[in-house]
């Protein structure tokens, strides 16, 4: 193996990839990555944003090399956080997270989970036949051990989203602090992770989304660490506010636009609704194999695969926002948390519509969040302020702001089949609430 390359990047030019990263880089589990959209379907709005998971993986590996000079820290750790941050979506079923609250249902673990036991060698996200057909490969697990790097360790940062302070409780100027290492999991795991700092840098330059960028330089710049917490120097308060208010914009703007959360609700129908599938072996797919097996599915299956093909996609009937609901009707629509109560109410939408099963979806996106992106309200960032650490929201009111933002512009949409949408439109509303 060669001691090190040069691979050239859109958002961060010429990166230098070392020995770990490149072993990483030959396993089969890291390869797959090229065949995964990062935006799953949102090319169909955004025609640029063809960028594949693995573009993200090593952006989010450079990162974390970069932050780590930064820091100054030891080889040890800074291998640690490298392999975690180019490892940590090597879970992703196809189209990204598009089909994750589908599987995660189907398969009892989330791509976190996955990813965990892929990096410690517990599960495997190949199939028997590929992996036979490289049988000198090795697995993630392997090549982190023959580079002294535990994958246990790594693992647990991906997985881990807070240190969990069960050390001794110090005092320093007046202020309470635990001495355990915080600063690893806050690098791969908390609001201001490499993860998100790559995807909104990579998200907005694919998708032309112009209020996504963000001053990524000067927010690592200003990165410390006080009392073995990770910190942000008050420097770089107005770099950090960007960041969030870019990550908001970017939600509502992108990763929860209507159109592109239709397409992507009808692939998870197709899903779902297809009768005697193996989740696990969607699981291993890539986004083209996925499709594939949709239309080789024929009837359900084979309809939503062409219609994402061809871009004819479902038309919304009804959307209801926050401000148009009363504090009951919002409070009623949790019970969409549970996806028994989804699939009730679009089974009688279809019903008194004479839509076949599958023609009309309900979304209500709080509850596909709290499941995909867990961070997305929170800012609890500390700020190193004249030697003292305050929380973001106590030293700038957009943080206070964030928090109580919303992702998507709507709390509930129905969208059907353009057939029906007249037909579901004049219901759709009174059988919701």
């Amino acid at each position: 193996m060669a001691e090190f390359k040069i691979i050239h990047d859109s958002i961060y030019g010429t990166m230098k990839v070392e020995p770990l990263e490149l072993d990483l880089m030959e396993t089969l589990e890291m390869q797959r990555l090229n065949g995964i959209k990062q935006l799953g379907l949102s090319y169909l709005v955004f025609p640029g944003a063809n960028h594949t998971r693995i573009e993200h993986s090593l952006g989010t590996g450079h990162l974390a090399k970069r932050i780590s000079d930064v820091l100054t820290l030891e080889k040890p750790e800074k291998d640690l956080l490298v392999a975690a941050g180019l490892l940590h979506d090597v879970g992703h079923g196809p189209f990204s997270h598009t089909l994750e609250t589908t599987l995660e249902q189907a398969i009892g673990m989330n791509h976190m989970d996955l990813t965990k036991k892929i990096i410690t060698g517990e599960e495997d996200n190949i199939s028997k036949e590929e992996r036979e057909a490289f049988p000198h490969v090795p697995r993630v697990h392997e090549v982190l051990e023959e580079h002294d790097v535990k994958p246990d360790e790594v693992a647990n940062l991906i997985s881990t989203p807070h240190p969990s302070h069960s050390t001794t409780l110090h005092m320093d100027k007046g202020q309470e602090f635990f001495n355990e290492k915080g600063y690893l999991t806050q690098l791969i795991n908390s609001p201001i992770d490499v993860d998100q700092i790559d995807y909104l840098l990579r998200d907005a330059y694919y998708t032309g989304v112009a209020h996504g960028i963000i001053d990524a330089d000067r927010l690592v710049q200003t990165f410390a660490i006080h009392h073995n917490d990770l910190v942000v120097d008050r420097k770089g308060l107005s770099a950090l506010e960007g960041m969030f208010v870019a990550r908001a914009l970017m939600f509502s703007s992108v990763y929860f636009h209507k159109t592109v959360r239709i397409a992507e609700l009808m692939l998870a129908r197709a899903v779902e609704n297809w009768k005697g599938l193996d989740p696990s072996s969607i699981q291993r797919m890539v986004d083209s194999e996925l499709m594939s097996s949709l239309t080789e599915q024929g009837g359900f299956q084979k309809d939503i695969a062409m219609k994402i093909k061809y871009r004819k996609l479902y038309k919304k009937a009804y959307v209801g926002k926050k401000k148009d609901l009363t504090e009951e009707q919002a409070e009623g629509l949790k019970r969409f948390e549970d996806p028994r109560e989804r699939k009730k109410v679009e089974r009688e939408l279809c019903k008194r519509t004479s839509a076949p099963e599958g023609h009309v979806i309900v979304d209500y996106p709080p509850a596909e969040i709290k499941r995909t992106e867990p961070r997305i309200s929170k800012t609890d960032i500390r700020v190193l302020d004249n030697g003292k650490v305050r929380f973001f929201k106590h030293v700038s009111d957009m943080g206070r702001m964030i928090e109580a933002r919303d992702a998507a512009d709507w709390l509930v949409m129905i969208a059907a089949d353009r057939p029906y949408v007249e037909k579901v439109s004049k219901i759709g509303k009174d059988l919701l609430f």
